[in-house]
């Protein structure tokens, strides 16, 4: 528990380089932060150590109240970005709304245009470990993805996702109150 006071004096001494740094969160160490001043974090947001955060250009990340982000997590944005308020992500988890062009055939992928578009993790989900949520991905309200899914498109509130490319398998019945499978 120690470290987590370490944690919370590091959040007091980086919240003033970011747009928004709400308390009580901490902030474990980070291996790197990139734009941090268009980063908007809620109150009560725990990010463990080893987070990765960048953004490019006119980019920006807005992570609601009550997130947990565990360690080895990659989050790039040059747009928006949004992860809703008590989402969970787990290890090693991928997130962007970049893609990088490469209709240029003698041109190097990283000097090549970005291809920009919203991503959005709502309220509540779930995303497990080492998956990556690729841009333009927005995910309803309380979504779980599965371990090592690779998510790209559009899903409804209350579902699984898993697969790569992921897939929806079970979608949240409030008659039965059950998950159920997708036939």
């Amino acid at each position: 528990m120690i470290y987590k006071i370490f944690w919370a004096l590091r959040a007091v001494i980086y919240a003033p380089f970011f747009g928004k740094f709400g308390f009580p969160s901490y902030l474990g160490k980070p291996l790197f932060l990139m734009g941090t001043r268009k980063v908007f974090i809620g109150k009560k947001v725990r990010i463990f150590p080893h987070l990765r955060l960048e953004v490019h250009r006119n980019g920006n990340i807005h992570i609601g109240d009550d997130v947990v982000i565990s360690q080895n997590v990659h989050i790039t944005s040059a747009g928006n970005l949004t992860i809703g308020k008590s989402s969970l992500i787990l290890a090693n988890v991928f997130i962007t709304n970049i893609d990088h062009d490469y209709q240029e055939l003698n041109t190097h992928v990283v000097k090549q245009e970005y291809l920009v578009n919203e991503t959005v993790i709502g309220e509540n989900c779930y995303i497990g470990m080492g998956a990556a949520i690729m841009a333009g991905t927005r995910l309803g309200k309380q979504c779980i993805v599965g371990a090592n899914s690779v998510v790209k498109g559009e899903f409804p509130d209350y579902c699984v996702i898993v697969g790569a490319p992921a897939k929806m398998i079970k979608k949240y019945n409030f008659e039965t109150q059950k998950w159920e499978k997708l036939k």
